[in-house]
């Protein structure tokens, strides 16, 4: 933004901005060089005991790839327990937290009452029935062992559909965004193909006219395919976006949401290569052989037509993987576990009310409330652990290559750990070797997106993801950096060992939330916020604007924050102007502030819009 005031003028000025809704991307940069991965010893994250090992010796794997498995019963036990114990615990803050009320009071005395009476009467029955049981001891006896082995049957029962059910879902989820990443490669070749059928990227819709002196300017078939490729279009790039925030550790909620969102799209595309087809089938029919398009008719046409088999392909894959998640959890029992926990709540009731009474009539000491906030964060950071962990037991491939060696001392069942090396794997795969500050560092995590530029090819970017993470740090000068290894997702061929790159790591993106320029946000006495304009949007990123009224101050909540942009969370609305700058005449005459540039991940077929993270170049 830019702000000019004249040298007379005694008139307050400003420069404004609208609130908007768009994407805000937070990245970490970082420079380095190109190497190249010639071996890596293939080794567990975690401890546990083999329960397939899926690969041979000589064998070629891809990035992804299951290799080995390890057994989950122990991780997802693990989960389950950690997901009880934090949620007890958030219980037991919220209550510390909600001070109590006559009311209240009067009901905890109540239900502790209750309680009270239902244990007495339950003693006191079985008491009653141990002392008439006497003469068919020996009976109860006999029932009460049969009662034990068809518990622990039962039990059994539901410990093997519960296993057999999560291990189903876990793959099917892996498979999904595995199926998922797949597709996308090629619907931008699709995209690409449907784009040149229209025009050229001079002229987007250059042949459509040629073919209105073919068919007629009220072509159905014309129509059809210009409404589709615009449905589409759309859906594509929205669904990209989504794709590149997603990881295959995410929650199942937001990977099933992608592969329906994929899906979706990829019936879409479809959808305008069937239309595109008949168009063209409709086109051979006529006389256009003397037509300057022709040979543009006669290349797109077989190329419509493989683009069109391949996507059906894909549709089929995609409609698999959904209709195996939705199956599975579908039937997937919970009546067992319901009974399970409901036999070991009951005498725990009784206490836990007890209890609640006597707090609430002591009342609620601060240094308790800390202590409960730490302990939800110690359940917290547990359960993060614990689904660490089950991820880990899935052994897979960092990238493509061959098994050169596999360990066959290693058997299924037997017990390995992290230093245990299940094989060797070989490639000649490109990566960029960076490193960053510790503060950094502290935010990067396996598996996220980068993108990667080349001081020597300014022309050239690479999409990869983050494959190491050094576990010591190196001490230079009192700085503390880590190396951190990004693995190229394609190779191109002018890229050499040697070269000089500069990587960002995408750390964080959110969608669809309102953003404005950080310079429109100011601090004072704990709290943020803007200078709210009562004007029309013309003033909008105008240097040098004469309100008609003055700003008033509105309070704001912040979320997500990059160099350039800062999230509302609250306190604004879409289309709101607030104040940027302020141009006093008695002050600076010129002032420049920073100017936001527009990223684009422009890969055929991708229009993402106004991305703020910064300048890049030519996807590849």
């Amino acid at each position: 933004y830019q702000a000019i005031s004249g040298g007379g003028d005694e008139t307050v000025r400003y420069t404004v901005a609208t609130v908007e809704k768009d994407i805000l991307i937070v990245s970490v940069s970082g420079s380095g060089q190109v190497t190249v991965l010639d071996q890596v010893d293939i080794k567990p994250e975690v401890s546990g005991d083999i329960v397939g090992i899926y690969i041979n010796k000589d064998q070629e794997v891809k990035t992804g790839q299951l290799l080995a498995e390890l057994g989950t019963k122990n991780a997802q036990q693990a989960i389950y327990d950690a997901e009880i114990v934090l949620d007890d615990a958030k219980e037991e803050l919220k209550d510390l937290l909600s001070p109590p009320d006559v009311q209240s009071l009067r009901q905890a005395e109540v239900a502790s009452a209750q309680a009270e009476r239902d244990f007495n009467e339950a003693k006191e029955s079985y008491e009653n029935i141990e002392k008439i049981l006497d003469d068919t001891e020996r009976q109860a006896e006999v029932a009460s062992a049969q009662a034990e082995r068809d518990f622990n049957e039962a039990k059994e029962s539901y410990e093997n559909i519960e296993i057999d059910t999560e291990s189903s879902l876990i793959t099917a989820y892996e498979d999904g965004y595995n199926t998922v990443a797949a597709v996308f490669l090629k619907l931008s070749s699709y995209m690409k193909n449907l784009k040149d059928v229209l025009g050229t990227e001079q002229s987007l819709k250059k042949y459509i006219t040629a073919y209105e002196l073919i068919l007629g300017e009220d072509s159905l078939f014309i129509q059809r395919l210009l409404n589709d490729y615009d449905q589409s279009n759309d859906l594509f790039n929205k669904n990209y976006v989504f794709f590149i925030t997603v990881f295959q550790d995410d929650d199942r909620d937001t990977v099933n949401e992608l592969i329906n969102d994929t899906l979706e799209t990829t019936r879409a595309i479809f959808q305008t290569l069937d239309s595109a087809r008949h168009m063209f089938d409709a086109i051979i029919v006529r006389d256009y052989q003397h037509l300057n398009t022709a040979s543009h008719i006669d290349k797109m046409k077989p190329k419509i037509d493989s683009d069109a088999s391949a996507v059906s392909s894909n549709i089929s894959s995609l409609q698999a993987i959904k209709d195996t998640i939705d199956d599975t959890i579908k039937n997937t029992p919970d009546k067992i576990e319901d009974a399970e926990w409901a036999l070991q709540s009951a005498q725990e009731k009784f206490d836990e009310k007890k209890l609640a009474l006597e707090e609430l009539i002591a009342g609620v000491d601060p240094k308790d409330i800390k202590s409960q906030e730490n302990i939800v964060t110690q359940k917290e950071d547990a359960l993060f652990d614990a689904k660490k962990k089950l991820a880990s037991c899935s052994i897979r491939a960092p990238f493509d290559g061959v098994i050169a060696e596999k360990n066959d001392k290693i058997k299924k069942g037997d017990s390995v750990s992290s230093s245990t090396v299940l094989a060797t794997l070989i490639t000649k795969q490109k990566i960029a070797q960076i490193s960053l500050n510790e503060i950094d560092a502290a935010n990067i995590k396996v598996d996220q997106k980068a993108t990667i530029t080349f001081d020597a090819l300014p022309e050239v970017t690479i999409v990869g993801r983050v494959i190491e993470i050094d576990t010591m740090g190196q001490v230079s000068q009192g700085i503390v950096s880590y190396g951190i290894k990004i693995i190229f997702d394609t190779d191109v061929e002018q890229v050499k060992p040697g070269m000089s790159v500069t990587v960002d790591i995408i750390t964080e993106a959110k969608q669809d939330v309102l953003i404005l320029p950080s310079s429109a946000i100011k601090f004072q006495e704990g709290a943020y916020y803007v200078e709210l304009v009562d004007a029309n949007k013309q003033f909008a990123n105008t240097p040098g604007t004469v309100l008609p009224t003055q700003p008033k101050r509105q309070s704001v909540e912040i979320g997500l924050s990059n160099d350039f942009s800062t999230e509302v969370v609250s306190g604004l609305k879409e289309g709101d102007i607030v104040v940027v700058s302020t141009i006093n005449p008695s002050a600076v005459q010129t002032t420049q502030t920073k100017t936001t540039q527009t990223q684009g991940f422009q890969i055929p077929g991708i229009n993402t819009g106004g991305m703020n993270t910064g300048q890049m170049k030519n996807f590849r």
